[in-house]
C-alpha cells in the first residue's frame, strides 16, 4: 500500500514539475522555419518562438512525435499555413483553442493574395485513393515566399498576441513597425539585385516559388514536380530536357532536402548550370532580421546561378 502511495506521489510530483517546465517554455510555435522568422520578429522581447519542423524535413510529409504534440498544447500561439500544406497538423490542432492558433492561408486578408496552384501535369502521378492530390489544393500554399503575405502574417500575429497579452502592447506595436520598415527596405534592395536576371529562363525542382517569382518578375520556365515526394514522369523529363537542349534555360535549381539524381541526369551534356534554392531558410537563426535575411539569401541563390 505504502509503495503504491509513493508511486502515486512521485507521479503527481513529476506531473506538476512537467507542467511548470511546460509553462516556462510556452512560446509561439510555428510549423515551418520561415513562419518562425516572421513570428520571432513580432514576438521579440515578448515571448520566445520555436519551430516544429527540424531543418531538412519537408512540410509535405512530416510526422509529429508525442513531444511535438505536447509543445502544440502548451504553446501560447500556433502559427501554420493551413491543412493544404501541413496536413499532419490538422488533427492535433483540434485539441488547441481557436484563439491560440492562426492559419495563414485562411486569413481573410490573405485570400485575395493566393495564387492558383499548378497541378496540370501531376494529376496522374499523385492522385490518392480519393482521386485528388492531397498535398496541393486549388492554391499554391508556399505563401511565406510572398512579401505581401509576410506583411499580412506579421500583422495577424501582432493582433493575436495583443489579444493574448494586452500588457505588451507597446513592445508588440514597435516590433510590427520595425518589421514593416525592414521588409520595405529589403524589398527595395532585392528589386535592385534581381532586376538584372529577370529575363533569364530556369527550371526549379518543385512548384514552390510562384509568389517570390511573381513579386520580383523572374522568368521560370517550369518545374519538375508539384509534389516533391513524387519523381517526375518520363514524358515530363523529356519535355524539360528538350527545353534545356534548346538553351532556353540558364539554370536548373535543386533544393537542400531534395537533390534528385534526375536533375543531374536531365542537365547532363547541356550548358545549363545547376544551383540550389532553399525555400525554408534552413540554417538561418530566428530573430528580428531573419525574414529579411531569408529573402536575401534566396535572392542570392537565384542570382549566383542566373547571372
Amino acid at each position: 500500500m505504502m509503495m503504491q502511495k509513493n508511486k502515486w506521489l512521485q507521479r503527481a510530483l513529476l506531473t506538476s514539475v512537467l507542467m511548470m517546465a511546460g509553462h516556462a517554455s510556452a512560446a509561439v510555435v510555428t510549423s515551418i522555419r520561415p513562419l518562425g522568422f516572421i513570428a520571432s520578429a513580432i514576438a521579440d522581447g515578448v515571448t520566445s518562438t520555436e519551430v516544429l519542423l527540424p531543418d531538412g524535413a519537408s512540410p509535405h510529409d512530416f510526422a509529429l512525435r508525442p513531444s511535438d504534440i505536447q509543445r502544440l498544447r502548451e504553446a501560447e500561439l500556433v502559427v501554420w499555413v493551413g491543412p493544404d500544406l501541413e496536413a499532419f497538423l490538422a488533427k492535433p490542432l483540434t485539441q488547441v483553442a481557436a484563439n491560440k492558433q492562426l492559419s495563414i492561408a485562411e486569413l481573410a486578408s490573405v485570400q485575395p493574395l493566393l495564387m492558383k496552384g499548378d497541378d496540370d501535369d501531376e494529376h496522374e502521378h499523385s492522385a490518392n485513393e480519393s482521386g485528388h492530390d492531397h498535398h496541393h489544393g486549388e492554391y499554391n500554399m508556399h505563401v511565406w515566399l510572398s512579401p505581401e503575405v509576410a506583411k499580412v502574417t506579421a500583422i495577424a500575429i501582432h493582433d493575436r498576441l495583443l489579444e493574448l497579452m494586452p500588457q505588451k502592447k507597446d513592445k508588440l506595436d514597435a516590433n510590427l513597425r520595425q518589421f514593416e520598415d525592414q521588409l520595405a527596405q529589403t524589398d527595395k534592395n532585392l528589386v535592385k539585385m534581381l532586376t538584372p536576371v529577370q529575363g533569364r529562363g530556369y527550371f526549379v525542382f518543385h512548384d514552390a516559388y510562384g509568389y517570390f517569382e511573381k513579386h520580383f518578375g523572374l522568368s521560370p520556365l517550369g518545374h519538375f514536380t508539384v509534389n516533391p515526394e513524387i519523381q517526375p514522369g518520363a514524358q515530363r523529363l523529356h519535355q524539360i530536357r528538350t527545353q534545356l537542349v534548346e538553351q532556353k534555360a540558364v539554370c536548373v535549381f535543386a533544393e537542400p532536402q531534395f537533390r534528385p539524381a534526375v536533375i543531374n541526369a536531365v542537365a547532363k551534356g547541356t550548358k545549363v548550370r545547376s544551383g540550389t534554392l532553399d525555400p525554408l531558410g534552413s540554417g538561418i537563426a530566428l530573430g528580428k532580421d531573419s525574414y529579411g535575411d531569408f529573402l536575401t539569401a534566396l535572392s542570392n541563390q537565384y542570382v549566383s546561378c542566373l547571372k
